[in-house]
């Protein structure tokens, strides 16, 4: 059993399921949505995140770092050296504005129900529990996480799992017995679309909530809508039909798009790519929800 690496660990969480509950965010995710907006959570191995605009150049970073993978630039800025960076954390300890921060830390199950289990209180008396999320769940060591749901089932904790659904079939079959939800994500039914923006096909997307259909899973859709990726009506049609035929008449929530975590991308030394993405009207949320009611479905909300 290997201990996969958490970024975030959210208490008093109200959108990631019903009541309150506690978000454990994995790192590690296959896609590599244009929109992410826990791009910190995409690798499978600890980074480094680096708040540039913040830095004075003071140079205790460069002159404290053992590797010397830390120069200050001609315009004041602490630049790391990628190749050259242990990701050992001691520039941390002398950067007095606390700009850097190293994301990615192993927990033991034992560790991480320690956390889980003081907010018990707050799950019975809002019939909330506990979501693992990411990154990608569902791909990291199924051993860990088939005992940690395992341990969350004996305290009696209702579980949510946030998926994009791409990963192996199998994983969904070990962990079906002790998942109450599963938010399960789809962005399109173009197969071509999906490899742009998301990089991989969506066969096994679509493949894993069949599966979760057949076996009578209770599924929570989460959509989100992008300009001009998948917000026009004949996408969501096609979403519809494809629910109503295969998957049943299942929760839908309608995630308008956001760029809020784009600050992230500069931290972590990369690009946005969505900058010409937009975010649909209020008006247009509202009329892509009254299409979904008028087939039918009955629990359709935007946002959540």
């Amino acid at each position: 059993m290997r201990n996969p690496l958490i970024v975030n660990i959210q208490k008093y969480s109200i959108h990631d399921g019903d009541g309150i509950r506690t978000t454990v965010f994995f790192k590690g995710c296959m896609l590599n949505c244009w929109w992410c907006h826990n791009p910190e959570s995409q690798n499978y191995t600890p980074e480094l995140m680096f708040n540039q605009e913040q830095c004075k150049g003071c140079g205790y970073c460069e002159k404290n770092c053992p590797y010397g993978a830390i120069v200050i630039s001609r315009e004041g800025v602490a630049l790391t050296d990628g190749d050259k960076c242990h990701l050992c954390g001691t520039c941390l300890d002398y950067c007095p504005y606390h700009n850097r921060e190293i994301v990615g830390k192993e927990y033991t199950i034992e560790e991480l129900m320690k956390i889980i289990n003081k907010d018990a209180c707050f799950y019975e008396e809002s019939g909330g529990g506990v979501t693992l999320s990411g990154g990608e769940v569902m791909t990291q060591d199924m051993d860990y996480l088939e005992e940690l749901c395992r341990c969350l089932k004996e305290r009696d904790y209702h579980v949510n799992i946030d998926t994009c659904g791409y990963a192996p079939t199998g994983n969904f079959e070990r962990l079906l017995p002790y998942v109450n939800t599963f938010l399960y994500d789809i962005k399109t039914l173009d197969n071509q679309i999906h490899m742009k923006y998301m990089g991989k096909s969506n066969d096994l997307i679509l493949t894993n909530l069949e599966y979760l259909a057949d076996h009578c899973a209770d599924i929570n859709i989460r959509i989100p809508v992008v300009e001009p990726v998948n917000s026009d009506e004949d996408s969501m049609n096609q979403i519809m039909v494809y629910l109503k035929e295969r998957i049943g008449i299942v929760k839908v929530n309608l995630l308008p798009y956001h760029n809020m975590g784009s600050s992230k991308y500069e931290k972590l030394g990369r690009m946005y790519p969505a900058m010409e993405l937009g975010t649909p009207s209020k008006e247009h949320m509202e009329k892509l929800k009254a299409m979904f009611e008028a087939q039918g479905f009955i629990n359709v909300k935007i946002g959540g």
